[in-house]
């Protein structure tokens, strides 16, 4: 089983407001494999010691150093938590608080030192195209499967989900829906079908809640078309799997969405693009870094694509974003492109994180504005 926890929107949007004297932030590789996380221990000490040395060689208040160091030693040394692993891990502390984030991507070994956190590597963690969920429906039974870029699909356990349509229907079958019904067959079938699919919808929204993970519907007809007028979830993709998936395996389920995932992504950069490169005669696109971080500041990005592999070490205005750059990470800056990030989720904007090939004009941001700056 891989042990996953990806934050959500409310919880990534505390993250980049968070501020403290010391925010270290550390990302490392990690496997769901207990027998061989002790390399993973081993790598999280060392970037912890680096991290404590880049304190010290800031004359960082030793008691607050103290208070730092016992966090996440006290991580190092709980065995419970290393045995639940995924493919990655990132460690967020502060000298008052710690909260750890097992992803199912693998991440770069790295570690920041500021008065925020680099949340670069959470957020490519989340918006990693290669996530999401199926839902695996026909008449007879009921799935939910987590698919990943790079480990097997897993079978999600969802409290209350029917496990067929005569289950939540107590019928023998919705195929003869017999007297009772008031309707023809036909719209007898529908109302037996329209029960059942309410009662899965409901099931999921519990564990769906609060995520944007895009979710995509295995099932013939009529219950995929029906599904989709009941559905609440809004990351439901338009597009599906048509097949039945009785017979489908987790794995088979995961190879025919990885297609219906790359059109969706790819058609959303292709959109963005086409959209960017429409509003540059309008004054509503810009991809100059110092131009994008003052738009950011204020408001008024409305989308931001983003390189989520650069990194530009330095600082941003709070009041005004003029950006100045430092010539190497250390204690004293912070990650530039990240901090825009952030400022944009706060302000309600949207981030797509894109290739740097894949971005306009090669840039490592752009900027769709709300309105002229």
């Amino acid at each position: 089983m891989l042990y996953v926890d990806i934050p959500t929107n409310p919880e990534i949007r505390a993250l980049f407001e968070a501020r403290a004297d010391a925010c270290v932030s550390i990302y490392l590789p990690t496997t769901p494999e207990t027998q061989n996380v002790t390399l993973s221990r081993i790598s999280f000490g060392n970037l912890m010691r680096t991290a404590l040395e880049q304190l010290d060689a800031a004359d960082f208040d030793k008691r607050r150093r103290a208070a730092l160091e016992e966090h996440l030693s006290a991580l190092d040394e709980d065995d419970e938590f290393w045995r639940l692993q995924a493919n990655g891990l990132a460690v967020l502390a502060t000298p008052d608080s710690l909260r750890t984030f097992r992803l199912a991507t693998e991440v770069t070994k790295t570690v920041e030192v500021s008065d925020r956190f680099h949340l670069k590597p959470l957020m490519r963690a989340m918006v990693f195209p290669q996530h999401a969920f199926v839902l695996a429906l026909s008449e007879n039974d009921v799935r939910l499967v987590e698919v990943f870029a790079d480990h097997p699909a897993t079978a999600v356990s969802v409290p209350d989900l029917p496990g067929s349509a005569a289950d939540a229907t107590g019928r023998a079958s919705v195929n003869n829906p017999g007297m009772g019904t008031g309707h023809g067959d036909a719209q007898g079938q529908k109302s037996l079908l329209l029960k059942y699919l309410r009662k899965v919808d409901a099931a999921l929204r519990p564990v769906l809640a609060g995520r944007e993970t895009p979710l995509i519907l295995a099932a013939t007809e009529p219950l995929g078309p029906i599904f989709r007028s009941v559905n609440s979830y809004p990351g439901l993709l338009a597009e599906g799997i048509s097949a039945s998936p009785d017979s489908m395996s987790e794995s088979a389920l995961a190879s025919a969405a990885r297609p219906v995932l790359d059109g969706h992504y790819a058609s959303e950069i292709e959109a963005a693009t086409a959209l960017f490169h429409e509003r540059i005669g309008s004054h509503r696109a810009i991809s100059d870094l110092q131009a994008v971080a003052r738009a950011a500041t204020f408001g008024a990005v409305d989308l931001l694509l983003v390189d989520i592999d650069e990194v530009v070490p330095g600082t941003v205005d709070e009041t005004d974003g003029t950006i100045a750059l430092a010539t190497k990470p250390s204690a004293d800056s912070y990650g530039v492109i990240d901090e825009i990030t952030g400022r944009v989720i706060l302000a309600g904007g949207k981030v797509l994180a894109v290739r740097r090939e894949d971005m306009p004009d090669g840039a490592a941001v752009a900027a769709i504005l709300r309105y002229p700056v």
